[in-house]
C-alpha cells in the first residue's frame, strides 16, 4: 500500500504557493478572503483549510503563515476576515458578536464547498482561540467538516469569568450596560480594551496578552484594539465544550499547557468529550503557538494531521 505523504514531501512536491483574494457573502454582505494555492496544477479538485481567527483578530495576524504552510503540503486554505472586520464589510466596525461569526463560518464553508476547484468532501477547518471553540461548535452541527484544528480553543465561557476577579467582573458589567444603551438609543457601541496590562481593564490582561497581540501585528494591520460591552455576556454564556460530542469528524487540539488566556484544563477537558480527538500539549501560553519554534513544531503537527486526513495516499 502505499502511504500518505509526510508535510514535508508534500512540501517539497509543492515548493511555491500562490495567494489571491477572493471574497463570499454572509447575510448580505461581503467577507474578504485569501485563498492559498499550490501553484503545481494538480487534476481534481483540491483538499482545503478554512481558517479565521480569534477575539478581534483579522487574518494578517499570522494565519498568513499557517495557510501558507498547509498549502505547500498541498492542501488549499481559505482565510477570511468576519464581518464587522479587516477588510470586510460590515457596519459598525469591530463588532463582535458569536451568532454573527458562527453565520460567517457558515458562509465560508458553503463558499469553498460550491468552488469547483475544491472537494467538498475534503474541507476541514482551523480555528484558533475563540474561533477554536466557534469551529467546534460549526463542527458539531455541519457533518460536511472532514476535520478540525483547534489552536488554544474558548471552549467554556463560564469557566473564564473567575480569572476576571470581582473588580473586572464588575467593569464588564458596565461596559455591557453602556453598549446596551447605546444600541437602544441607535448610537455607536461603547468599546473596551481588547488586551491591556494586568490590573487594567481589558477582555484579556494576562502577562503574555498585550505584547502577544502587538507581536502578531504587522505593519498596515487592519486590527483595531477595541471591541463592543455587548460581547460580555455573549462570552460568558458560550459553551462550546456542550456540543463536542456530537462532533463526527477528527479534531487535533493544540493546547498550551500555560495557557491563563482561555486554560489548559478546560481545552482538556472539552478534548477528553469528543469521540474522535488528537490532543497535543505544548509548552508555554496562550500567545506561543504563533512564533519561533513552538510555532515551527505546531504548525507541522497540524500539517500532518491535515495531510492525514485530506489528503488520498500518494501514487
Amino acid at each position: 500500500m502505499n502511504p500518505r505523504p509526510t508535510p514535508v514531501e508534500a512540501g517539497r512536491s509543492c515548493p511555491d504557493v500562490r495567494r489571491e483574494d477572493v471574497s463570499f457573502t454572509s447575510r448580505g454582505q461581503r467577507c474578504a478572503a485569501w485563498l492559498y494555492r499550490c501553484r503545481a496544477e494538480t487534476p481534481t479538485p483540491a483538499a482545503c483549510v478554512v481558517l479565521a481567527h480569534g477575539w478581534s483578530g483579522v487574518r494578517e495576524q499570522r494565519l498568513d503563515a499557517f495557510a501558507a504552510r498547509f498549502a505547500a503540503a498541498g492542501i488549499a486554505a481559505l482565510v477570511f476576515d468576519y464581518r464587522h472586520f479587516g477588510a470586510s464589510e460590515g457596519e459598525p466596525r469591530q463588532l463582535l458578536d458569536i451568532g454573527s461569526q458562527l453565520d460567517d463560518w457558515d458562509s465560508a464553508v458553503a463558499y469553498v464547498c460550491t468552488r469547483p476547484d475544491i472537494d467538498p468532501a475534503r474541507v476541514a477547518l482551523w480555528g484558533t482561540s475563540l474561533s477554536g471553540g466557534l469551529v467546534l461548535t460549526t463542527a458539531a452541527r455541519d457533518r460536511r467538516v472532514a476535520a478540525v484544528v483547534s489552536q488554544v480553543p474558548y471552549v467554556d465561557g463560564l469557566t473564564n469569568l473567575p480569572r476576571l476577579g470581582p473588580a473586572g467582573l464588575g467593569r464588564m458589567a458596565v461596559a455591557y450596560l453602556r453598549d446596551r444603551y447605546a444600541q437602544l438609543r441607535h448610537r455607536p457601541p461603547h468599546m473596551f480594551p481588547v488586551v491591556g496590562p494586568p490590573g487594567s481593564f481589558a477582555a484579556m490582561t494576562s502577562p503574555d496578552a498585550e505584547a502577544g497581540y502587538h507581536a502578531m501585528d504587522p505593519p498596515g494591520s487592519t486590527w483595531r484594539n477595541e471591541t463592543p460591552g455587548r460581547v460580555a455576556l455573549q462570552a460568558a454564556l458560550y459553551r462550546p465544550t456542550r456540543t463536542v460530542a456530537k462532533i463526527a469528524c477528527p479534531v487535533f487540539f493544540a493546547i498550551a499547557d500555560n495557557d491563563v488566556v482561555t486554560f489548559t484544563r478546560s481545552a482538556q477537558k472539552a478534548a477528553a468529550r469528543t469521540p474522535d480527538a488528537e490532543v497535543h500539549v505544548y509548552p508555554g501560553g496562550h500567545f506561543d503557538p504563533y512564533f519561533d519554534a513552538l510555532f515551527e513544531q505546531v504548525v507541522a503537527d497540524e500539517t500532518d494531521f491535515l495531510v492525514r486526513h485530506l489528503l488520498p495516499p500518494a501514487g
